[in-house]
């Protein structure tokens, strides 16, 4: 896997920048709420899927400009999709699910910088995202109901970060509910003001850049495999070989060693000065 050139990564409606290993990935389209577009979609698909090839990406930021963190599907997408056939829509359905399902399963965690409000789509882009951070005056609203709509597309993702019970309510009511309590309910997993928002990210930053950087990885892979399912024969045979794997690795040798040796492992810069 090679670095990805930032600096050579154009695109119309998100920014992206990368600096020390930290990648940031910004919705630009805040006279619209950042609401989804085709062109969201495929940058966000497309860019996500070059940073999970980058081994030199520790951890990415998905955040928004504007008041709003994600409204949803654009208005003027929407009465466009009016005249599309079924295999239209189901196409169009079809990478909005590709999007989600690339930045689920990019190998580096994300952390969601949810700086105001998110509805809809929205509330799935922020589901598949690893940690969320919110300002404490963002709404939650999943409201497609109110346009006759089912949030299908996002439902693996919203179902999983909310929890069957809160989905139940919130899909069938189109109720927007606030950041405590999406906080309560395991949606967010750390609430901040406007102003701290920046400072608690750059600490989750800090926590995720101090570990092994194929740890991290093989740990959300590990999350994302074994949640739900039955503990069975395979199931303990495939920890089982995970384990083996990463302690036989060349990073868990060093951390293994590092941590015997009372040093820092090699990983970290300070060992490498």
């Amino acid at each position: 896997m090679t670095a990805m050139n930032s600096a050579a990564a154009t695109f119309e409606t998100i920014a992206l920048s990368i600096e020390a290993g930290i990648a940031r990935v910004t919705l630009k389209r805040p006279e619209v709420r950042n609401a989804f577009n085709e062109a969201v979609i495929a940058e966000l698909t497309t860019v996500f899927a070059q940073l999970g090839d980058d081994d030199s990406v520790r951890a990415i930021v998905l955040a928004a400009e504007g008041k709003a963190f994600c409204a949803g599907a654009d208005l003027n997408w929407m009465k466009s999709m009016a005249s599309y056939s079924w295999e239209e829509n189901k196409a169009d359905a079809g990478r909005l699910a590709q999007m989600l399902w690339t930045i689920y399963r990019c190998p580096q965690p994300v952390i969601a910088r949810v700086q105001g409000d998110a509805y809809a789509g929205g509330v799935g882009l922020l589901a598949v995202c690893d940690i969320v951070v919110a300002v404490d005056t963002a709404g939650f609203c999943l409201s497609e109901a109110k346009l006759g709509l089912l949030p299908a597309t996002i439902a693996p993702y919203v179902v999983r970060a909310l929890g069957e019970q809160a989905s139940r309510r919130y899909f069938v009511t189109a109720e927007r509910f606030s950041a405590q309590e999406a906080h309560r309910l395991g949606l967010v997993h750390e609430l901040t003001s406007a102003d701290s928002i920046d400072e608690k990210i750059a600490t989750l930053l800090g926590a995720i850049s101090a570990n092994g950087p194929a740890a991290v990885r093989a740990c959300k892979r590990l999350v994302q495999d074994v949640a739900h399912q039955a503990i069975t024969a395979e199931l303990r045979d495939d920890t089982a070989r995970r384990i083996a794997d990463i302690r036989a690795s060349d990073e868990g040798r060093e951390g293994v060693q590092s941590f015997l040796g009372k040093r820092a492992p090699n990983w970290l810069p300070s060992s490498k000065d």
